[in-house]
């Protein structure tokens, strides 16, 4: 006679596995969970937007060719705005700024997370990022060479940022987060495309692509 009384049991265990799955998805009134896809690509894009930011503000400080400092400033407004958005948004879903999950771990089991990222990187980590040495590397380099490291570097940056950019639309259609996203795919394309040329004209080209072609 006690066998039919543990079904209910196990019922309702299951349900409370169940909504806690969705908790930590959505949150209680809908917004996204802490390990949802937009929260994951929230975070890892405003630690993916601080490095460009920070490359950019390396090349400008060493007084570069006029087109460069342009381009280097659009990106820092740019992505020092779209990072502060990112931090707005947790912010507003009632989500830390970090997490201890791995770099990425939003975009797995989707096609993604596997992009190989700089020579030197920690394995895991967001792809088109610079490692540690090739900042140092930026850093000490002046004139043209540090012109062509900084496009170099930068266009496999933008490249990483579109892969993230285009997962998290495979992901989610929350309006504000796919609309960024999509911000994000089209405006860094176009910059990928403007740097090209800016190599090609100091007689260098771009790193191996990141993107799957």
């Amino acid at each position: 006679m006690e066998k039919p009384a543990r079904k209910p049991v196990l019922i309702v265990c299951a349900v409370l596995v169940l909504l806690a799955a969705a908790f930590l998805l959505f949150g209680r009134d809908g917004t996204p969970g802490d390990s949802s896809p937009e929260a994951g690509f929230a975070r890892d894009m405003a630690t993916h937007h601080a490095q460009a930011v920070e490359m950019a503000f390396v090349i400008r400080d060493k007084g570069p060719a006029k087109e460069i400092r342009n381009l280097a400033f659009d990106i820092i407004t740019t992505q020092s705005n779209q990072r502060g958005m990112f931090q707005g948004w947790l912010q507003q879903w009632g989500l830390d700024q970090a997490t201890d999950q791995r770099p990425m771990a939003w975009m797995a089991g989707h096609g993604h997370g596997a992009t190989p990222a700089a020579p030197g990187t920690a394995p895991g980590a967001m792809p088109g990022m610079a490692s540690p040495q090739e900042l140092a590397k930026l850093k000490e380099l002046q004139g043209v060479q540090a012109e062509v490291l900084f496009l170099q570097l930068m266009i496999r940056h933008h490249e990483g940022g579109v892969e993230m950019a285009e997962g998290l639309l495979k992901l989610s259609q929350r309006d504000e987060v796919a609309g960024m996203a999509q911000k994000i795919v089209q405006g860094q394309s176009g910059e990928i495309k403007l740097m090209t040329d800016l190599l090609r004209q100091r007689g260098a080209q771009p790193y191996p692509s990141i993107l799957a072609s």
